[in-house]
């Protein structure tokens, strides 16, 4: 009832103060903002100085304008943009103005594919095909470092794109200079008969100190430059016709692998590999990879997670090949960054069960391939693999086919289908999907899948329906999702089986004129959720929890504080054992509380905190994550990370016991190009201790020296200490043609 009146209490607010916030959704402009390219016939030397003779005939961009803190103001630092081409390349001259000069530019780190909460940065988006629909984004802080990605439907994002670009920067007392290079092959663009093309371009900048964002084309400030249908134009534009755009990636390795106290004894190796990638962009609508002795020892391993919950943990993808495209593949629900949406995770496709088995070992991949084809009807994609057998799993062939056809401007339906096959059976899982952006604001999306499972004889069935409606005010949604005992997507996952999910909810964005301390806090968003499970073979209620939030600030410099209370129902069918306690089947009936806090991670000094207290079961859990960050400069970064669950009497017989989790990750980086990177790990739950070791050279773009270390330890049920130990050197090197 309390939880009714709170959003009750929300609407009330919101209606009395709406005018007060600074702005709303709007559509986009027909009238669109444009940067007009000048063609030149020389080379220009990228060094992040504008001071060659080409760039005085370049034109200047118009003013940005600014999305935060207040939508639709001049910005308070100025960002200038100049466009320039010829045959090999796009340039791009961007100046940053800052009054601040040098002291007042944020990077805690020289990582590729940083993140913007800590950084000064620029991006540029590209739709080349005027879809409105796909964009490509290169970012760069004021160090130089890049961040890529392709984006669809400003929803499904490619993150782990590597383009092949360049860029330096140079940082003065009035602001920082970004000099880029793009090779007019890394860009997707078609083959038009018009001597002069423009494409859709926008490109938004973070003044990371005062949390400032502003963009060449206005959008809302809910939504992200990525969202295509606010861009503006880049014209002028007289693109060479797409040619051969191969690129070749071979690598040699070579790796020692040590095994002590194995249950079942295993031999210690060294090997030697060799192995490559291929990407051809056949036409600019079509990509074909090709993979072979597929090696991914630069990918991060994967961090210890010590759960509480019912959900399964989700490990996400960090491989290179997998990643690429992935957004074409990829259909589903997931949580949302930001808690919504709900904590069901559904996915017909998951690449990790490629190449790894359940515990993230990797089984070799002797060859693959993969096709992709979008345009502004149709999405095709293809991927076939076979993975190589080992002592526990037969050899493999996997073959994953996707179309998906857009309809009207924004809207799309598709079908999935994946199929896994080896000598114990066979598995299929067919799968049609749609997403419906209704409005600028209200958006759908659905899913039906079904699997089949030759070794059992099974079927199963799961879906889902999402609905949001998001503006500068409000964030509504419900998403209704189920998922049948026996679904069972073997080239998938799902945080849960036998389930029927009810997940709908509420946040609120209120920057009125009520809001308390106005140079600290940027905006008050409080919110109410709601979680039903029902167990989808008896219909049964197995879990509640009713969720709210009255106290969330989020701060002008990018901190934030809150406070979470949750009613939870629990009704086991079966024994839960969460980190080694067992909870016998019955009903459970408890709250607890969660607070949240973090201070800008953009500064040198930085760290925050979540803790969760109260009952838990049949008796209590006081949880905390404690992270604590130190980046005096973008060459040195620590990261401390702390994680204790305490628990008090909790399962039959009644138990308490603490499990610690420690965490320490840090980088030296002598330029972006050359990194020391490493983290190590110590869990109490089994005495486990992990470590990663990584040297990283990129000695030419995208072609990469590795060297890696990786160990892991712990007791094993002969309470001997069990470790393995991998040392690898890699050499790959990459040609574009």
């Amino acid at each position: 009832m309390r939880h009714g009146i709170t959003i009750g209490l929300l609407f009330l607010l919101s209606l009395f103060d709406a005018a007060g916030q600074d702005a709303s959704v709007f559509r986009p402009d027909s009238l669109r903002k444009e940067i007009r390219a000048v063609q030149v016939h020389g080379s220009l030397h990228i060094d992040g100085h504008l001071d060659e003779e080409a760039w005085k005939l370049a034109i200047v961009s118009p003013g940005f304008t600014m999305i935060e803190p207040l939508q639709g103001k001049l910005p308070n630092f100025a960002t200038e943009v100049r466009v320039l081409y010829n045959r090999q390349f796009l340039y791009f001259g961007i100046f940053c103005q800052d009054s601040g000069g040098k002291k007042s530019i944020r990077a805690t780190d020289f990582r590729r594919d940083f993140s913007p909460r800590q950084h000064d940065l620029v991006g540029l988006s590209f739709d080349g095909f005027n879809d409105q629909r796909n964009s490509m984004a290169l970012f760069t802080n004021a160090y130089g470092v890049q961040r890529d990605l392709l984006n669809f439907d400003d929803l499904y994002t490619d993150l782990d794109w590597d383009g092949l670009w360049k860029v330096r920067t140079t940082r003065t007392d009035s602001g920082w200079f970004a000099e880029i290079a793009v090779p007019w092959q890394t860009l997707r663009y078609p083959h038009s008969k018009d001597s002069v093309q423009q494409w859709g371009f926008n490109i938004y900048r973070n003044r990371r100190l005062s949390n400032e964002i502003s963009a060449l084309s206005p959008y809302p400030r809910s939504f992200s430059f990525l969202r295509m249908a606010y861009a503006g134009k880049l014209a002028g534009l007289q693109p060479p016709p797409p040619g051969l755009n191969l690129r070749i990636q071979p690598y040699v390795l070579t790796a020692i692998d040590r095994y002590k106290n194995f249950t079942t004894p295993v031999t210690d190796k060294s090997s030697f590999r060799y192995g490559g990638d291929i990407k051809w962009a056949i036409t600019p609508h079509s990509i074909l990879d090709l993979t072979f002795n597929t090696d991914f020892a630069q990918a991060d391993a994967d961090r210890q997670v010590n759960n509480v919950t019912r959900f399964s943990v989700f490990f996400p993808e960090r491989r290179q090949f997998f990643l690429e495209n992935a957004s074409l593949f990829g259909t589903g629900v997931a949580p949302a960054d930001d808690l919504s949406g709900g904590s069901m995770r559904i996915q017909p496709f998951f690449s990790r069960r490629i190449g790894l088995d359940n515990t993230g070992n990797p089984i070799p991949i002797n060859a693959g391939g993969r096709f992709v084809n979008r345009s502004a009807k149709n999405n095709i994609g293809a991927m076939v693999m076979h993975q190589e057998g080992n002592a526990s799993t037969p050899a493999t062939d996997f073959v994953i086919g996707r179309y998906s056809r857009n309809l009207g401007r924004l809207n799309r339906i598709g079908a999935l289908v994946t199929a896994k096959n080896n000598s114990l059976g066979h598995n299929i899982v067919s799968t049609v999907d749609g997403f419906f952006r209704l409005s600028e604001s209200h958006q759908l999306n659905t899913m039906l899948s079904h699997s089949t499972t030759s070794a059992t004889g099974k079927q199963g069935f799961s879906g889902f329906a999402q609905y949001y409606y998001v503006n500068n005010q409000w964030k509504f949604w419900w998403t209704q999702s189920f998922v049948t005992k026996d679904y069972n997507p073997e080239t998938g996952f799902v945080s849960r089986n036998d389930v029927i999910a009810t997940t709908p909810g509420v946040f609120w964005y209120y920057r009125g004129k009520h809001l308390p301390l106005p140079k600290l806090i940027r905006a008050f968003e409080p919110g109410a959720w709601f979680e039903m499970y029902h167990q989808a073979s008896t219909g049964i209620l197995t879990e509640r929890t009713v969720s709210a939030n009255p106290v969330w600030f989020n701060f002008q410099k990018g901190g934030f504080i809150g406070y979470i209370i949750n009613h939870n129902y629990q009704q086991l069918t079966e024994t839960f054992s969460p980190l080694g306690i067992d909870i016998i089947p019955g009903s459970y009936d408890y709250i607890n509380h969660q607070v949240y806090y973090s201070t800008d991670p953009s500064q040198k000094i930085s760290g925050g905190f979540d803790l969760n207290f109260g009952s838990y079961y049949n008796g209590k859990l006081n949880a905390g994550n404690f992270h604590f960050q130190l980046a005096p400069s973008p060459h040195f970064y620590l990261n401390v990370q702390y994680n204790r669950n305490q628990f008090k009497q909790v399962g039959t017989p009644a138990i308490s016991k603490n499990v610690d989790l420690y965490s320490l990750s840090g980088r030296i980086a002598l330029n972006p190009r050359m990194q020391l990177i490493g983290f190590y790990q110590q869990n109490t739950e089994n005495n486990q201790a992990n470590y990663n070791i990584r040297f990283s050279w990129e000695y030419r773009p995208l072609s990469y020296l590795y060297v890696v270390f990786n160990h892991r330890g712990f007791d094993n049920t002969q309470a001997k200490r069990q470790t393995e130990d991998h040392s690898i050197i890699k050499l790959s090197y990459l040609k574009q043609l």
